[in-house]
């Protein structure tokens, strides 16, 4: 009933960062650990499906992909559930990030660092209930200083932020914010965030009004799909059964694929937010 639709879905989040360099810098600046001096000046985007080289091996499609004119290469992924294959993923795709760098013949110094950064809407991971920013890099076991530059891995656990965690970084604050207190509900929007000017655009961006029906519909059965999945992974961490987890997922995503495919959904969408193949989704 609110004003605003929730900035964590795929189709706003990628609205919201997906087409503005100017916020994707400004999240990114914000929440990366950049040395002093070495702020974000400029990014341009770059596409978002990650193709490997070689046919045979997996291929992969990340929410944000962007990078400094002539320098570093960034990744920002929203993960709605957390599972024990994410991790995995976030490496895969880094990885392949740093490898399309370089055609046969450039020489190795001309890689430049990747950083992902992945914002969480779940609690994944075992630590306690104020750490919600996990920051991995490659480093010395002796000597944690030490570290190789390439490869930098940021996870924020939304649930487990809090406004007061983190007062020296004015805008990480206000990012994150718009996160967790902004959804489908909200009326009233804090000061804050209206008047920064950052915030107060992505704000306009997520204004219901300012989406076509087939938009709010492909919105509403992302949710479909969220709640599902979720329901389908802690029923199945309850119950200690992947089979039953996994059948659960797939006939949500089902019914879900089928409402889609109702109202005229382009498959490829369809596929993306069910995981269903496109043969799948023909049969239904």
């Amino acid at each position: 009933m609110g004003k605003y639709l929730n900035p964590k879905a795929d189709l706003t989040f990628k609205k919201v960062f997906g087409e503005h360099e100017d916020l994707v810098m400004s999240l990114l600046n914000a929440l990366l650990p950049l040395d002093a001096g070495k702020q974000i000046e400029h990014v341009e985007y770059m596409t978002n499906e990650m193709v490997p080289e070689n046919p045979g091996k997996k291929n992969s499609v990340v929410d944000v992909r962007c990078k400094e004119t002539g320098g570093r290469h960034f990744i920002v992924e929203m993960q709605m559930n957390w599972n024990n294959e994410f991790e995995q993923r976030v490496i895969l795709n880094a990885s392949k990030a740093v490898v399309k760098q370089l055609g046969t013949s450039e020489d190795y110094s001309l890689l430049q660092p990747v950083y992902s950064l992945n914002l969480i809407n779940d609690v994944g991971f075992d630590a306690g209930p104020d750490e919600f920013y996990h920051d991995y890099a490659i480093v010395n076991m002796e000597h944690s200083d030490r570290i190789i530059e390439g490869l930098r891995f940021i996870f924020v656990e939304l649930p487990k932020f809090k406004p007061q965690s983190i007062k020296e970084k004015k805008m990480a604050v206000l990012w994150l914010r718009f996160l967790t207190e902004i959804d489908g509900d909200t009326e009233e929007v804090p000061s804050e965030l209206l008047e920064t000017p950052e915030t107060s655009k992505a704000l306009k961006i997520l204004e219901k009004s300012a989406y076509n029906e087939k938009e709010l519909n492909a919105y509403e059965y992302y949710w479909d799909a969220v709640y599902n999945e979720r329901g389908a992974i802690r029923h199945g961490y309850k119950q200690g059964m992947a089979q039953g987890m996994a059948q659960g997922m797939t006939q949500a995503n089902r019914e879900n694929a089928q409402k889609m495919k109702t109202d005229g959904m382009p498959t490829d969408l369809i596929a993306k937010y069910t995981g269903l193949s496109p043969q799948e989704i023909d049969l239904l």
